[in-house]
């Protein structure tokens, strides 16, 4: 990177000019002990003020989270050699401590809740017993609901690696799509069906799924629902349903609002937690200082073009300004694509594939893809405009840091 990073703060010198050929960005350490103070208060975006000290920390600086001790290989659980070889195929022998205490329980037919933070596998968690026990009995089916596309998308290509050679076959159905595509696949009676609650509540409605039919559910990522405003569509869901399933909800935190859901529609749920530091532990944290809005996308193209950043998801905060921020970005000679709630779906799935196959460097993106999106070797994360609420931060630089790997994020300020 240009100017090489060595404190805790990215500034700009107040002698600089505006030109771009003229700026560079310039570093300062501020004192440690007094960090809290020296960065000026607060930003408010929306209905939350931030204190931006919590946007810098070294990864070294929070106290290392108690080792838990995987009890199971994958080899243990009980589940087909079918799947045991698609596991190996794909390199699983030790289960993450989601997967490790979550699997045994749900290949018993335990309701259950998963309370983890995103990227610790819980997709695997949910999918290997639910698969194997589609395997054993074929009338069961199974009703996933994910907050967004990218999400549902996901956790599809997921089960198409666990589940191949079984026959046994699954249905995404979500917004943005040609429905009677859709249609169409559901059509073929899929023992899965995996969608956004939108698109699943207007095909129930529809009589397009009988969600009387559907005796497992698995809600992802459920306090995403409740920040999206899904709730009340999850509860209709939920309601036609029969009483007689197994449920699987699995989240971050556990809001009164869901605690409610719980109490409603689950039996006896297991609690499952597996909690990690208010942020990722192997991300750099830092805060870049825009003292002159003229020159905000100076000090962006800057950072940018530093050897260290490999592959940079950048989030802004509308459909607007990231559509605006890529073009800007292409006219500069970057390779960037966006993606956001305006993009159809097909748009937004090709500038992911050339994402993640290193076709393009750069992704803007608004908060639709702070929650669910993997993709390997995020080497930084950067917030052009600070996040609506602390949480949607914690989800942003999720993002990076994934893993074993070292990530960096950056907060404008």
């Amino acid at each position: 990177m240009q100017g090489s990073f060595s404190g805790s703060r990215f500034g700009r010198s107040s002698s600089r000019g505006r030109s771009d050929s003229g700026f560079r960005p310039s570093f300062s350490r501020s004192n440690s002990g007094s960090r809290g103070r020296s960065f000026g208060g607060s930003r408010r975006r929306g209905g939350e003020s931030i204190d931006i000290s919590l946007f810098v920390r070294k990864s070294c600086e929070e106290a290392p989270v108690q080792t838990y001790a995987i009890q199971n290989s994958f080899s243990d659980f009980p589940v087909s050699d079918i799947i045991k070889k698609n596991l190996i195929h794909r390199n699983y022998i030790t289960p993450t401590p989601i997967q490790d205490q979550a699997i045994n329980p749900i290949i018993e037919g335990r309701d259950l809740i998963g309370l983890a933070n995103t990227g610790t596998g819980k997709t695997a968690a949910f999918l290997i017993p639910l698969i194997n026990k589609v395997l054993k009995d074929s009338s069961q089916e199974v009703l996933i609901i994910a907050p967004t596309r990218e999400l549902a998308l996901q956790i599809d290509d997921e089960f198409r690696l666990f589940s191949y050679g079984t026959q046994i076959y699954s249905s995404v159905v979500v917004g943005g799509a040609p429905m009677h595509k859709q249609i169409h696949s559901l059509k073929r009676n899929p023992n899965f069906i995996i969608g956004t609650p939108g698109r699943l509540k207007d095909l129930s409605d529809r009589k397009l799924i009988r969600l009387e039919t559907l005796n497992n559910i698995v809600i992802d990522e459920i306090d995403r629902m409740l920040d999206m405003g899904f709730i009340e569509d999850i509860r209709g869901l939920l309601g036609q349903m029969p009483m007689e399933r197994q449920s699987l909800f699995f989240s971050a935190t556990l809001p009164d609002k869901i605690r409610l859901l719980v109490n409603q529609f689950m039996k006896n749920p297991l609690t499952v937690t597996i909690k990690q530091g208010k942020t990722a532990d192997n991300v750099d944290q830092d805060i870049v200082r825009v003292r002159d809005s003229a020159l905000k996308f100076t000090q962006l193209q800057e950072l940018l073009v530093g050897p260290d950043f490999r592959k940079v998801l950048i989030f802004a905060e509308t459909k607007r300004e990231v559509e605006k921020l890529a073009d800007n970005l292409a006219a500069k000679g970057f390779k960037a694509e966006s993606i956001h709630g305006d993009k159809k779906q097909n748009q937004r799935q090709r500038a992911l594939k050339m994402f993640k196959e290193n076709y393009i460097k750069i992704l803007v993106a608004t908060d639709v893809a702070a929650r669910g999106l993997d993709v390997k070797d995020i080497s930084h994360v950067i917030n052009y405009t600070v996040p609506q609420t602390f949480d949607d931060y914690i989800h942003r630089i999720g993002r990076t840091g994934r893993g074993d790997k070292k990530g960096m994020a950056l907060t404008f300020v």
